[in-house]
């Protein structure tokens, strides 16, 4: 094993420990977790097997490994850019209608002191 391997494993070790204790804190949540963990799980296996980028650059027909990555990374960005579209569509929906209700809120309010006051 080579000591780039060391230090890689040693990282990816560290960095799963670092997202275990956010998970403990309460500071990420749960659906990007997954994420995370997995992206750190496939460095740890190419980490150990080094010919693995390779193997699955040849079985998916790539003819360069490099390019293999560079594809991967492409289609997770966006498929994560979907579900923050997806997130943030949500949240505008959200917001859109908790404004409302605090403008009937302020309305009924506003009656509500318009009768007392008469």
């Amino acid at each position: 094993m080579q000591k780039i391997q060391i230090i890689i494993i040693f990282i990816n070790s560290l960095l799963l420990f670092y997202i275990a204790r956010l998970i403990i804190k309460g500071k990420l949540r749960e659906e990007y977790t997954i994420a995370w963990i997995v992206c750190t799980i496939l460095l740890m296996v190419f980490s150990f097997w080094r010919n693995g980028l390779e193997v699955l650059a040849k079985a998916f027909g790539i003819f360069e490994a490099p390019n293999l990555v560079f594809i991967s990374f492409i289609f997770i960005i966006l498929i994560y850019l979907l579900h923050l579209s997806i997130v943030n569509t949500k949240l505008q929906k959200d917001i859109t209608k908790l404004t409302q209700e605090i403008a009937l809120m302020k309305q009924n309010l506003k009656k509500d002191e318009a009768n007392d006051a008469a």
